[in-house]
């Protein structure tokens, strides 16, 4: 019996279960939508349906350098504990590895990648079967060429930023490298610079600024082309806050990123560019259960 995609996605709308498992179990059962329901369930993928619902918000953030390939990834786990576990860093370890030698599009096809004859999706149900706990690959980067990296606090944080020098193997380079990725972790700017920031988002910002200033009784009442001014020079916080090279250099405030990184390149005698940077903060964004492990242990003895 022949299926389709179509298939494939109502056997995940049915079980919970990924892409890939629910296709090796059409496959395996030849298209028979109730057989390959009962191969996920041998396989123990009915067990990880059910946990699929079940917040992973704590995990790792993970952001290495391969040669000349950089990468940070995240994977969530439930807990914490799980997360510390040699069995999950090593799966972490295994996935960003692979992002760096195959360079897949998205978390679909780096599930499909495979390491010696081993699926990452399979990797990944082979460490929920160790620990019976949900885990998830949510995201990643990569970068090829100049790459410096950063991981804080064990892998709440993860940077990674690419620069464009000559300079790669100069050791004052290498360490101003790392001060950049560590002030992206510290202070987590939005942007690289004033001109990357959305004329949009500028916009959106002044007519707070302006907003703000008619709620002002001294300002209200000041024409609309005086605000524009003020607005203009308060607009100069807003980047000195968001962007990275225009931030205050969190080692040393008498310099900005940007005038840090040029002073370096002066001392070395090379150019240095930052071009672009990403920052993952662990389960940034998810919204976390509100009871805790050792409540959910004590109400199952209750």
């Amino acid at each position: 019996m022949a299926f389709t995609a179509k298939d494939v996605q109502a056997l995940r709308e049915k079980t919970g279960c990924g892409m890939m498992d629910c296709k090796k179990a059409l496959v395996e059962t030849d298209g028979d939508m109730d057989a390959a329901v009962e191969f996920l369930r041998e396989k123990g993928l009915a067990q990880q349906a059910k946990k699929a619902s079940r917040v992973a918000a704590e995990g790792l953030v993970l952001a290495s350098v391969y040669g000349n390939v950089g990468v940070v990834v995240e994977l969530n786990s439930e807990t914490d504990f799980v997360a510390n576990s040699d069995t999950f860093k090593e799966l972490v370890a295994k996935v960003a590895k692979v992002v760096a030698e195959q360079n897949p599009a998205d978390v679909d096809a780096l599930l499909a990648c495979t390491d010696n004859g081993v699926t990452v999706a399979d990797m990944v149900q082979e460490v929920f079967l160790a620990i019976r706990e949900n885990i998830k690959i949510r995201r990643f980067e990569r970068y090829e060429g100049v790459v410096s990296t950063y991981v804080h606090a064990g892998g709440k944080i993860g940077v990674m930023v690419k620069f464009e020098t000559e300079a790669a193997d100069n050791d004052t380079f290498k360490e101003m490298a790392k001060d950049v990725a560590m002030q992206i972790a510290a202070v987590n700017p939005q942007y690289l610079s004033k001109e990357t920031v959305p004329a949009e988002v500028v916009e959106h910002e002044k007519a707070i600024l302006v907003a703000q200033m008619k709620e002002d009784p001294k300002m209200a009442n000041k024409p609309e082309q005086v605000l524009g001014k003020i607005v203009e020079g308060k607009i100069g916080k807003f980047f000195t806050e968001t962007c990275l090279l225009e931030q205050d250099f969190v080692k040393d405030g008498d310099y900005t990123v940007g005038k840090y990184v040029a002073a370096k390149a002066k001392e070395i005698g090379s150019d240095i560019k930052v071009v672009s940077f990403v920052r993952f903060e662990k389960g940034e964004g998810i919204e976390k259960r509100s009871d805790n492990f050792a409540d959910e242990v004590a109400s199952m003895i209750k």
